[in-house]
């Protein structure tokens, strides 16, 4: 390389096409170790429709895949196509006036007939019979963790708007799985947290 030119940051002493094969490297390394975590939020946001869950993921992944070298904090951004992605698909329903739920996931026997599989079963239940708009809400707020104002960003509404779904969302899924209102630190041992964290909060 002539002295006076600078090499590409992060790639000094490679060829383009090296560089390429370690972003493509990165890439693939990325979807083996977070596919899983990226899915159960594909899932939740689908209401347990896991087929839509696949196809909402593989959507995002390709998405991110034509940006993979722009990219600085790649599952950040591959949440943020899930949503946008959700959220698009939800404002289509809604135009169309097809406000359909997925079916709740079925019941299970075997490792998944113990009492922690059969809360996320009850909990999965009672997020499918949520709204599309409801259920983005909550997954947003208490799966993602997203404060509020990401939230409106996110769905192109007013805090108060975030603030008035979320009420009548946790409302309604206290009435949809009442069992689940009153579980305590003890009883959710063993299961994602973040599977009950709506529960337990009073708006």
């Amino acid at each position: 390389m002539d002295a006076g030119r600078e090499a590409p940051a992060g790639y000094a002493g490679q060829t383009a096409g090296e560089a390429g094969a370690d972003r493509w490297d990165s890439f693939r390394e990325f979807v083996a170790s977070r596919s899983s975590a990226l899915l159960r939020t594909a899932v939740l946001l689908s209401g347990g429709d896991r087929h839509a869950a696949e196809d909402l993921l593989q959507n995002a992944l390709i998405k991110a895949a034509g940006r993979w070298h722009r990219i600085d904090e790649p599952e950040a951004y591959v949440r943020k196509i899930l949503y946008r992605q959700q959220i698009s698909r939800w404002r289509l329903k809604w135009r169309g006036r097809e406000l359909t739920v997925a079916e709740p996931p079925e019941s299970r026997t075997g490792v998944d007939s113990s009492h922690a599989a059969d809360l996320r079963i009850v909990m999965r239940t009672a997020l499918a019979r949520l709204t599309a708009r409801q259920r983005t809400v909550l997954v947003l707020r208490y799966f993602e963790d997203l404060p509020e104002a990401d939230v409106a960003r996110l769905l192109g509404c007013s805090v108060g708007t975030v603030r008035s779904t979320t009420h009548r969302s946790l409302a309604k899924l206290r009435s949809l799985a009442p069992e689940l209102a009153a579980l305590g630190p003890a009883d959710a041992e063993g299961l994602p947290s973040r599977d009950f964290s709506p529960m337990e909060v009073r708006p």
